[in-house]
């Protein structure tokens, strides 16, 4: 017999024996009767997990424990320990809130609900004279407390399209109407616990009793679709968790993220200003902020020569047409500003730097042997952002990406993906940066990818094969890739804990087709090249909120825009002083000299505020005996010690190292 025959053979015996293989995560296989749930499963595994399932995904599927599952699958269970697991628990704690908005609001209407990186918001239109203060915020709470312990199930409802229209002018809720227009074709499902039910794809978690501490964390004006031509809503926020001790944890951290926030310490330490004449999100680099910025440029930029990358510089605006090519214009107009009329042609603000760098590649001939190509670009560019949105550094209109393209061929392309994977791993860990990655393959919906769809599936293998050798700690996010091609997210988790999606590596099949790239090769034929697009950073902008916030503005000596200060005690000592400033200036520091008729012990208060790493103080005995009395931020003094010694300790402290930040 055959090895296809053996494999038909044990098919029709599963078929006729009516069970599912399932694959479970370690690679083990175990047999179910077809129509097993997910909880069933759970159950199967052992009584913890199934206390503490809250969803499960079926082939990259994430699904409600409660769905049949009637063919071989490979699935894992989903906790709250798991984004997908955290994920369902906040958006299922969004229909509770609803819930509970819908008794102690009696007439309220409601528009989307989902959840957010922390939490979760529902946009609700409120009776007419009606508001929410934090002064509800208890009452809201206690509802959803009462509702949580009835232990309602969510139930999935499938439902013809007209019933659901019918349902909701019988509601009078025009919102979901507008939602069910745009909709129409696709299955419609509803979700209903307790006395509450809602439009919604889902998933959600098995019951309303695992929301044991919700929180409501704020309230805000939100147009309906983000339009200000549109109504004006009542966004409210909130938070839940499976443990009172969890949402105890999670207070305490965001009292900590409170006084860490980038904007305070940005305007405290001078690191940049948003000014309402230049317009909103669009921020400016003040003096120091600009330090901070090259140096971390300089940094990458050094590491980038090491792998061969090339360092380019291409314009901030480009034609319509080039962006059209992409395929960037108009999959993403939305988030573009409008093109610009120039002597009868359009011309864009450029949205990203890869079409810049593909027409660099076209400028001339190339062979493989000049293969990888790898260019690299502090490039700015600009996406159109609702102001509602924007914040800080965070989410801005303008900002500057540490891109590069890598032009391989496809024999290449695993080791490029690899040698990428390296470099962001080493330069998050400098910064004590905890890292783990998330494989964004595409979805079935055909008409958000370009390509050829065996490209994308060789695309996808490449990704999980690099990831698979490295051993990488990884979560396939399905419908999460770019419309060009599927991609290697890096999600880091900062020092209070919160995960932040930073840069991306791209494998792209589509690109090379569009703008017809080409190279001869070793058979003197004409071969398309694969582009690997590429950034550790992702934005600068938002790279740096980030660090500001993680080390609280307590940067490592070589990152500080100022690392050391000089404080002479009276005038007599400034002559010194400024001899300290001159030697340690001429050996590569960032000095200052605070020279003002001030008390010593006002300087060095004002030293620690700006969180300076060094305080370097000059009196009497200092003159004397030519040495300085160091005081390190945040430690304490460390005594006298020579200009010399103070050299040699400060240019070992310049290196760039892996650090580990604690709170």
């Amino acid at each position: 017999m055959s090895e296809q025959q053996i494999v038909d053979a044990q098919q029709s015996v599963r078929e006729a024996s009516d069970v599912v293989r399932i694959t479970f995560p370690d690679g083990s296989v175990r047999e179910f009767p077809a129509g097993v749930t997910g909880m069933e499963i759970a159950r199967s595994i052992s009584p913890r997990l199934a206390k503490e399932a809250l969803g499960i995904i079926v082939n990259g599927e994430l699904r409600d424990l409660s769905r049949p599952i009637t063919e071989d699958a490979e699935v894992r269970i989903v906790t709250f320990k798991d984004p997908e697991g955290r994920e369902m628990f906040w958006h299922s704690s969004a229909h509770l809130m609803a819930e509970a908005l819908q008794e102690l609001y009696p007439g309220v209407k409601f528009t989307i609900g989902p959840p957010i990186e922390q939490g979760f918001y529902y946009d609700v239109e409120l009776p007419e004279g009606q508001t929410i203060t934090s002064e509800d915020f208890e009452k809201i709470e206690k509802k959803m407390e009462e509702l949580a312990k009835r232990d309602v199930p969510y139930e999935r409802m499938e439902i013809d399209w007209e019933e659901a229209v019918e349902y909701y002018r019988k509601e009078g809720n025009e919102y979901k109407l507008e939602i069910l227009e745009e909709i129409k074709g696709e299955p419609i499902t509803f979700y209903r616990q307790g006395n509450f039910t809602d439009l919604c794809r889902g998933p959600h978690i098995p019951s309303t009793g695992k929301i044991k501490a919700p929180k409501i964390l704020g309230v805000a004006g939100a147009y309906w679709r983000g339009d200000a031509r549109n109504k004006m809503l009542t966004r409210v926020y909130g938070i839940s968790f499976p443990k009172r001790s969890l949402l105890e944890e999670f207070l305490k951290m965001r009292e900590e993220a409170q006084k860490r926030d980038h904007r305070r310490l940005g305007k405290q330490l001078g690191i940049f200003f948003i000014s309402p004449n230049v317009g909103p999100g669009l921020p400016m680099w003040l003096p120091k902020g600009t330090v901070l910025r090259r140096t971390l440029e300089n940094f990458l930029r050094q590491e980038q020569l090491k792998r061969g990358y090339q360092e380019v510089i291409t314009p901030h605006i480009g034609k319509l047409e080039l962006y059209i090519t992409s395929g960037h214009y108009p999959y993403y107009a939305d988030s573009q500003f409008p093109p610009m009329e120039l002597e009868g042609e359009s011309y864009l603000l450029k949205p990203m730097n890869c079409p810049h760098h593909h027409q660099i590649y076209a400028s001339q001939p190339r062979s493989y042997r000049d293969l990888p190509l790898r260019l690299a670009e502090f490039g700015t560019v600009y996406r159109y952002e609702q102001s509602g949105e924007l914040s800080g550094l965070t989410r801005v209109r303008g900002f500057t990406q540490d891109d590069a393209h890598i032009y391989c061929t496809v024999e290449q392309v695993k080791e490029e993906i690899r040698n990428v994977v390296e470099l962001t791993q080493y330069v998050m860990s400098i910064f004590g940066l905890e890292v783990t990655t998330r494989l964004s393959f595409r979805d079935e919906n055909e008409e958000k990818y370009g390509g050829d769809i065996r490209l994308w599936e060789r695309a996808q293998q490449e990704i999980q094969e690099v990831a698979e050798e490295m051993g990488l700690e990884y979560f396939i996010g399905i419908g999460e890739a770019a419309f060009y091609g599927p991609k290697i997210d890096f999600i880091v988790r900062d020092v209070l804990g919160r995960q932040w999606q930073m840069g991306t590596v791209q494998v792209d099949y589509v690109m090379p087709e569009r703008f017809q790239l080409e190279y001869i090769g070793a058979d003197n034929q004409k071969h398309r090249p694969v582009i690997i697009h590429r950034a550790p950073f992702g934005s600068f902008e938002r790279f740096v909120a980030i660090l500001i916030e993680h080390f609280a503005g307590n940067f490592p000596f070589w990152l500080a825009p100022v690392q050391v200060r000089v404080l002479p005690i009276s005038d007599h000592h400034i002559s010194y002083a400024q001899q300290v400033v001159d030697r340690l200036t001429a050996a590569g520091f960032r000095v200052e000299l605070d020279d003002r008729n001030e008390r010593i012990s006002r300087k060095i208060a004002e030293s620690e505020q700006q969180k300076i790493p060094f305080a370097l103080i000059i009196g009497d005995k200092e003159v004397e005996s030519a040495t300085v009395a160091v005081r390190e931020h945040r430690v304490g003094d460390h005594g006298q010690k020579t200009l010399d010694e103070v050299v040699r300790w400060f240019t070992e402290l310049n290196q760039p190292k892996p650090v580990t930040v604690q709170l």
